[in-house]
C-alpha cells in the first residue's frame, strides 16, 4: 500500500512524546460488560460515520482515504460489521447496505491487488443481511477471474525485485485485506475453491514473511535484514496487527473441520503467546514490536488489533482465558484511553509501512474499524457482566 516517508525522530523528542502520552491514564478501568463496551463502538462508530458524512479526511491521511472502495474506507466498513450486528441501532446496518449499493458491489479497480479486495468483507456481509445474492455478484466474478489466471510471481517486495509482487499476498497487511474475504465467500456460497485459494496464498506468504523465532510477521522482505536503534528485528505493530486480526477473521469463516486450520491456529496461538509476553505495562504495544518500551509512544490500531484477536480466540477456545485475559484487559484499558469524548478515536499511527511518530490527536478510518472489531469481540465475552 502507497506511503510517505516522515523523519525519524530524536530520542529526545521520543522520551517527551511518551511521556505526553501517559497523560491518558484513567483512574480506573472501563468497564468490560457488553453494554458498555458497546457505548465506546457507538461513540467511535458515529464520529466516524459523521466525519465520512462531512468528507473529512483526517491530518496525514492516505491519499486513497476519500475512495469509497479502497482500503482505508474498506477497512472501517469490515469493522462497522461487528457492531452492526450487536447493537440495536439501525444507523450502522444502514451505512453499511447504502454504501455497497453505491458502490454498486463492485470492488477497486486493481483485480489482484489486496487492498481492493477488503470493501467486498462488508458485502459478504451485507448479502446476509438485507442485499440478498446481488451483493456478492461482483466479487465473485473477480474472485473466480483470479482463479482462472492465479498470479505466481516471486515474493520479493517490487522495490526491491523489479516486479510489482502485489499481485500476490506479499506485504503483511495483505493478510487482512484478503484472506478473509476468500475464506468468507466460500462460506457465503458452499464453493470451496475461494477458501483453498486463501490457505494456498496464506502458506506461501507465511513461509516467507513470518519469522519463526520471534513469531511475529516482517512487514515484506524490505524488513528482513533491517534493524532498531538497539539492534532489534523491525516488526510493525499495525503490519503484524493486520495479520493477527487477518488470521482470526479467516478462521471465523472457515469451516469447523477444515483441514487447514491445524496450521492457522498454531501461527495464531504463537502470535497470541508472544504478544502477551511483549505487551507494555500501559497496555498498548510498542509501534517497533520489539522496541524498547520504555521510549515508545502509545499506538491504538496495532493494540486494537491484538486485543480483537486475544478477545476472538478466548471466544473461540483458541486461548485461555485465564492465561490470556489479564492481557485483553490492559488492551481495552488502553484503547479506551484513546478514545476522545467527542468519539474522535486516538493515537492511530498514520499510513505508513514501519513503525513511525504518532500522537494522541492522530485517528484514522482504519483504526477506527480496528477498534470496532475488538469491542465486537470483546463484549461477546461477558466479562464485567454483573457490573
Amino acid at each position: 500500500m502507497p506511503f510517505t516517508s516522515r523523519p525519524q525522530m530524536s530520542l529526545a523528542a521520543t522520551t517527551m512524546l511518551a511521556a505526553l502520552g501517559a497523560h491518558a491514564a484513567s483512574p480506573a478501568a472501563p468497564s468490560l460488560a457488553p453494554s458498555a463496551v458497546l457505548a465506546l463502538a457507538e461513540r467511535a462508530a458515529d464520529f466516524q460515520i459523521a466525519s465520512m458524512a462531512a468528507g473529512w479526511v483526517p491530518p496525514n491521511a492516505a491519499y486513497e482515504t476519500p475512495d469509497r472502495k479502497g482500503w482505508v474506507q474498506g477497512a472501517f466498513l469490515a469493522g462497522l460489521t461487528a457492531l452492526a450486528e450487536r447493537s440495536a441501532r439501525p444507523l450502522y446496518r444502514q451505512t453499511i447496505l447504502l454504501r455497497g449499493a453505491a458502490n454498486e458491489w463492485k470492488l477497486g479497480p486493481r483485480m489482484y491487488h489486496a487492498d481492493d479486495q477488503v470493501i467486498a468483507q462488508s458485502y459478504v456481509w451485507a448479502a446476509r443481511h438485507g442485499a440478498g445474492e446481488a451483493a456478492l455478484g461482483p466479487a465473485r466474478h473477480q474472485l473466480d477471474a483470479i482463479l482462472a489466471r492465479p498470479s505466481r510471481v516471486p515474493l520479493a517486495f517490487f522495490a526491491e525485485a523489479g516486479v510489482d509482487c502485489q499481485t500476490r499476498w506479499c506485504w503483511c497487511d495483505a493478510i487482512f485485506m484478503g484472506p478473509p474475504l476468500w475464506a468468507a465467500m466460500s462460506q457465503a456460497t458452499g464453493d470451496a475453491r475461494y477458501a483453498d485459494f486463501a490457505k494456498e496464498e496464506l502458506e506461501a506468504a507465511t513461509s516467507y514473511l513470518y519469522d519463526r523465532q520471534e513469531h511475529l510477521y516482517y512487514r515484506d522482505s524490505r524488513y528482513f535484514e533491517r534493524r532498531g536503534p538497539d539492534g532489534e528485528k523491525v516488526f510493525w505493530s499495525r503490519g503484524n496487527g493486520w495479520v493477527f486480526a487477518g488470521l482470526a477473521r479467516t478462521l471465523d469463516a472457515l469451516q469447523s473441520d477444515d483441514p487447514g486450520r491445524a496450521a492457522l491456529e498454531k501461527i495464531f496461538t504463537e502470535m497470541a503467546l508472544k504478544l502477551k509476553a511483549i505487551q507494555k505495562p500501559d497496555g498498548y504495544w510498542s509501534p517497533s514490536l520489539l522496541g524498547d518500551p520504555a521510549k515508545s509512544l502509545p499506538e491504538s490500531s496495532g493494540t486494537a488489533f491484538y486485543t480483537y484477536g486475544l478477545a476472538w480466540g478466548i471466544g473461540h477456545g483458541l486461548l485461555e482465558r485465564a492465561r490470556f485475559e489479564p492481557a485483553l484487559r490492559r488492551g481495552w484499558d488502553a484503547l479506551a484511553r484513546s478514545l476522545h469524548p467527542d468519539g474522535k478515536f486516538g493515537n492511530v499511527q498514520p499510513i505508513g509501512d514501519s513503525p513511525d511518530k504518532v500522537n494522541y490527536d492522530d485517528t484514522q478510518y482504519y483504526g477506527v474499524g480496528a477498534f470496532l472489531l475488538a469491542a465486537g469481540a470483546v463484549a461477546d465475552l461477558k466479562l464485567d457482566s454483573a457490573k
